[in-house]
């Protein structure tokens, strides 16, 4: 046997025990959690999001990008910019939500500052977010040691203790891997429907600036104004 298969072999074996090597309890990923919410400021990342529907048994993908900036503790503003299969924005922040559609060239606004709350604990999910306000908007269970994309990951479960996001989303999931940024969510709908959320390559910034979580739309843009 060679060498270099030597070596191989030994780092191949050793795998399952740096998997192992994480604490899967619930208490531990959420102490991770705690620990990457005390110093968030930002991150960007590259995101894919499936969504699949129950009744015609489909799944829809979108690819993109996405970045996070936390102004303060009860302002944290997100840019998604999704690439593939067809381009779109979508921002949120500063008391609205806007999704741009660069094919029609029409931005579609939405007034959410008086559900900022709800906008936090859903679409915001994990992303600096300590146990404190999991606790204070989930029952939280945990899932059990899992993975995403070959990384060690502990998934937790969270039950909205608001009775309106519970008449859209069921139930959530969270991977929690060592530092306690989520690799991924899922969303579980109504009538069997649920959205999967995949990040990598996550890069997290601490001077992130503000124009990198702002819309910035063309001349002659057709607003839309949703209710």
């Amino acid at each position: 046997m060679t060498g270099f298969r030597s070596v191989m072999l030994i780092a191949g074996a050793l795998v399952p025990f740096a998997a192992q090597a994480m604490d899967h309890t619930l208490e531990a990923a959420l102490a991770r959690m705690d620990k990457a919410a005390a110093g968030f400021k930002g991150l960007t990342a590259d995101m894919k999001r499936m969504h699949h529907t129950e009744l015609v048994n489909e799944n829809e993908t979108d690819e993109g990008s996405i970045t996070v900036k936390r102004f303060k503790a009860d302002d944290t503003r997100i840019l998604i910019n999704f690439t593939k299969p067809e381009p779109r924005k979508i921002c949120i922040g500063g008391g609205k939500a806007q999704i741009y559609n660069p094919k029609t060239n029409e931005v579609q606004v939405a007034d959410v500052k008086k559900r900022r709350d709800l906008i936090n604990e859903v679409l915001l999910l994990g992303f600096g977010a300590s146990s404190a306000d999991l606790k204070a908007a989930y029952t939280i269970q945990l899932g059990g040691a899992d993975s995403v994309n070959g990384a060690p990951a502990t998934r937790i479960e969270l039950v909205p203790r608001n009775e309106e996001i519970r008449h859209s989303i069921k139930k959530c999931e969270l991977w929690v891997p060592e530092n306690g940024i989520p690799l991924q969510q899922k969303f579980y709908e109504t009538g069997g429907d649920y959205q999967i959320a995949t990040y990598s390559n996550i890069v997290l910034k601490t001077n992130l600036p503000d124009s990198a979580v702002r819309l910035e739309l063309p001349r002659g843009v057709k607003q839309i104004d949703l209710k």
